[in-house]
């Protein structure tokens, strides 16, 4: 210690009362975050009491992830640390959702085995602002929904239709919000989408389609789900009662259309991306069972 200032210490007894590093309360004392009081004789740095409360601040701060600007700022008292705490809350959580954006994204890539092209493409899709994100889904609604002849009731509901990404979701929601976003770009989709709406669409005054049931009445498929487990194969007379039972005197080959349109489609894939994007729970998969019915139809239009 200084023989002329008793009260003081030299970086090397604060770094021993701290436990710190000569380099790193060297480097802190030059930018001004730890500055010494005075120097000896000898040109050395000294500190008093009070610098060692001050490198615990210091150290605290920085190991919440504070910079030594935002450090020096709470320290000069131009600022709180609450202040500056709140604005790092904000700033670690864009960077948690950019990491669960970017986890997402490898995800899929190692699930798919993704090019380089569709890897950037899916970085760009999982990375897009709500606002960005609204306008893909607006577009995909102005070409499949608008001018159907619908009833008020069915063309609000259509109207207010959203798919939303929460503003914390998880790596299922943003997976699921990739896959969605790239399929409801695609014209191919919207086209088939569109065939399929305007086969299934109840319109006002008029009968109800015959093959809407399919898929506005999931009791049509929970019907194939407990015949599937019979074994009944979808040809012969026992199919047929089957189709009877769902269908009664309908057009059945105005089912069988609608139903292929869905299928063609991909109804059933869309329809449970749309769920694991909000997060919601959603029917099983009914592919297998739709294929079963078609089969079936077919069947019967032949016999």
């Amino acid at each position: 210690m200084d023989d002329e200032r008793p009260d003081v210490l030299t970086i090397g007894q604060l770094a021993h009362r701290t436990g710190l590093p000569v380099r790193t309360l060297r480097f802190w004392s030059d930018v001004g975050a730890v500055p010494p009081v005075a120097r000896s004789a000898s040109g050395y740095r000294l500190y008093d009491a009070d610098a060692v409360a001050r490198v615990e601040l210091v150290r605290t701060l920085r190991e919440l992830g504070l910079g030594l600007d935002d450090v020096r700022r709470v320290l000069s008292g131009r600022t709180t640390v609450a202040e500056v705490a709140n604005a790092h809350v904000a700033a670690l959580d864009a960077q948690i959702r950019s990491l669960k954006m970017s986890r997402a994204v490898l995800s899929t890539v190692a699930t798919r085995g993704s090019t380089a092209e569709e890897t950037a493409l899916m970085n760009w899709l999982a990375r897009l602002s709500a606002v960005e994100r609204k306008q893909i889904i607006d577009e995909f609604k102005e070409e499949v929904f608008c001018g159907l002849d619908v009833g008020p009731r069915l063309r609000d509901r259509l109207h207010t239709f959203s798919i939303e990404l929460p503003d914390d979701p998880t790596p299922e929601q943003v997976d699921a919000w990739i896959e969605l976003a790239e399929l409801v770009r695609d014209p191919g989709f919207r086209a088939r989408l569109r065939t399929w709406m305007e086969l299934n669409t109840p319109a006002p005054g008029r009968p109800h389609p015959p093959g809407a049931s399919i898929w506005w009445a999931r009791q049509v498929v929970q019907t194939v789900v407990e015949v599937r487990k019979r074994g009944l194969p979808p040809e012969g007379s026992d199919a047929a009662e089957v189709l009877s039972e769902l269908f009664g005197d309908a057009d059945w080959s105005g089912v069988l259309r609608s139903l292929e349109a869905g299928i063609e489609a991909g109804a059933e894939r869309y329809r449970r991306l749309v769920a694991r994007v909000r997060g919601q729970d959603s029917a099983p998969d009914a592919t297998e069972e739709l294929e079963w019915l078609a089969r079936a139809l077919r069947a019967a239009d032949q016999a």
